[in-house]
């Protein structure tokens, strides 16, 4: 700082290296000021704040009912890709997945005869 009162200018290195907690508390004034000045870091936050919001449409509003998987263990069955016994091993799997909130359906459904691991 000069004897002036002037602050320092932010470095975009600076900015960059602080970015975590601008998102999170919304920056101070000498942050805000760099990134009305710089086209790169505002383009920076700019594209992460469109990511944070597509990444956020990704993720499932809320799961599938038991009934789907239900479904289409059943399919499966019928089109002879799974064999009817394994249903019910699959279906303790499944409910030990939905205990521990692992939501992993790909191990719960398919051919889970005794003795075969995922």
């Amino acid at each position: 700082m000069s004897g002036t009162g002037e602050r320092k200018k932010m470095t975009c290195a600076e900015f960059q290296e602080v970015l975590p907690y601008i998102f999170e508390s919304g920056g101070d004034a000498n942050e805000m000021e760099h990134l009305k000045t710089c086209h790169i870091c505002s383009d920076l936050v700019q594209d992460l704040r469109y990511i944070a919001d597509q990444a956020k449409l990704l993720l499932p509003l809320r799961d599938p009912s038991p009934k789907v998987w239900d479904n289409i263990q059943n399919s499966l069955e019928r089109e002879g890709l799974v064999r009817a016994q394994a249903k019910a091993h699959s279906a303790g799997k499944k409910k030990v997945a939905e205990m521990q909130g692992t939501g992993d359906r790909a191990q719960v459904i398919g051919n889970s005869g005794p003795g075969k691991r995922h």
